[in-house]
């Protein structure tokens, strides 16, 4: 049976109840047949001292979102995803609003994938530039 759009994306929200990504409220929101599309909310609760989103909070949305792509595209009965490496290059900062976090493919092989991951604000500006590579690996039996 196939999933629709909606509820892969609710199956997504649902997993990540008790999660970093129920902490962090970081919601699936779209995908496609290469991509996957989450945001989160910037408030107090992700800033650093000095009231400006934690690049840590942009990496974990973007690993997070990243992760979430290779399971989706990936067959779940026999394999499992983990994350590799991640960088993240944040250009601008935001105080407030929604990010957006856009995973794309680059490579999406049978063991390894490595996604693009662009954080954007509201305005379609440019926030950060991830990078995330996976692996994926068989469960035991």
């Amino acid at each position: 049976m196939t999933l629709t759009k909606t509820e892969m994306l609710a199956q997504a929200n649902i997993a990540s109840k008790n999660t970093l990504m129920e902490t962090l409220n970081i919601e699936m929101i779209d995908f496609g047949e290469d991509f996957l599309v989450a945001r989160m909310p910037v408030t107090p609760k992700v800033h650093q001292p000095d009231g400006v989103l934690h690049g840590g909070a942009t990496a974990a949305l973007a690993e997070s979102v990243g992760s979430f792509a290779s399971h989706i595209f990936t067959d779940t009965e026999n394999m499992f995803v983990r994350g590799l490496e991640i960088t993240a290059n944040h250009l601008k900062s935001i105080k407030e609003g929604f990010v957006y976090a856009k995973a794309t493919f680059l490579h999406k092989g049978r063991t390894t994938q490595l996604l693009d991951i662009r954080v954007t604000d509201e305005a379609d500006n440019l926030i950060s530039i991830c990078r995330l590579s996976t692996i994926s690996l068989p469960k035991k039996k």
